[in-house]
């Protein structure tokens, strides 16, 4: 099963890849490594907004983290093409807007990772960083950067 294929039967389509919003783009290759932008918690309805551990409850945050794999793979669609032409997952950033007594931000980031291997199966295992930040840009609740080996 192709991971466009994988995308169908979770009963997600990837969104248009969103615009750079500062002077930066949304990607760079360099070789045969993919490196996106950190892609905010947005989905259909709008920017996901929200603290965890004030605002928001862990399942929420994971829901956020989740529409960041979603919108990191629009990234990748948009740079290589087939999401098939993607080697492996080679790294994940994950930043979590969260208050200072909210620690499970390896739980919410999992909303991605998980999303990650549910699409790309042994591909989708990564390397990963989860820290929390005091805010995130326009008060998003989650933000996923990815590094990607493609073909």
């Amino acid at each position: 099963m192709t991971p466009e294929e994988k995308l169908a039967e979770l009963g997600i389509t990837l969104p248009e890849p969103a615009a750079a919003v500062a002077n930066y783009v949304p990607f760079v290759g360099s070789g045969n490594m993919l490196f996106v932008s950190g892609q905010v918690s947005m989905g259909s309805d709008g920017l996901i907004l929200g603290r965890l551990g004030e605002s928001m409850e862990l399942e929420a945050g994971q829901e956020a983290a989740r529409r960041c794999g979603i919108n990191l793979l629009a990234q990748c669609k948009a740079a290589v093409g087939e999401l098939s032409n993607i080697v492996r997952v080679v790294k994940l950033g994950g930043f979590v807007n969260a208050a200072p007594s909210f620690v499970e931000i390896p739980q919410v980031i999992n909303g991605c990772s998980n999303l990650m291997v549910d699409v790309l199966g042994d591909a989708g295992r990564h390397a990963r960083s989860a820290v929390a930040c005091p805010t995130l840009p326009l008060g998003v609740a989650v933000e996923i950067d990815g590094i990607f080996e493609v073909a």
